[in-house]
């Protein structure tokens, strides 16, 4: 279960569900062969397309928290809930699994205060190559 705007809890649909982990790690041990080439090029997220069609979900914003994540926000970093969440967003395009949880709330946080269509647009084209080339993935 993930948390999303206004922290309600939705439903995300993933291919690979993380028992306990909050984050991705490049060498997850539960992780199969094909569990890494998914991964590698992104295609483990595409299962939430169908919350993006049904309206849970955008194309960009930050992206749902893991219950475990919310908890260990600060009170500030709330406001990253101020928008609907989503399958793409500034810090997956500014090393995705790279970055570090402050990384990642702070882009949210930026995200959230600078939001316009022409910043969403951008995202995604920048989020095709990323993923065209799969760096920062694992």
């Amino acid at each position: 279960m993930r948390l999303g705007s206004e922290l309600a809890q939705a439903a995300v649909w993933e291919a690979a569900k993380a028992d306990g982990l909050a984050n991705k790690s490049r060498h997850d041990p539960r992780v199969t062969g094909i569990g890494r080439v998914l991964r590698r090029w992104s295609l483990d997220e595409l299962p939430q397309l169908v919350n993006v069609l049904m309206g849970e979900m955008s194309l960009v914003g930050p992206r749902p928290l893991q219950e475990i994540e919310v908890s260990s926000m600060l009170k500030h970093q709330e406001r990253r809930h101020l928008t609907r969440p989503g399958l793409t967003g500034l810090w997956q395009i500014s090393g995705r699994n790279e970055t570090t949880w402050e990384d990642r709330m702070r882009l949210d946080l930026h995200y959230v205060e600078i939001w316009s269509p022409s910043l969403d647009l951008a995202i995604v084209m920048k989020t095709i190559k990323i993923v065209l080339t799969g760096h920062g993935a694992y």
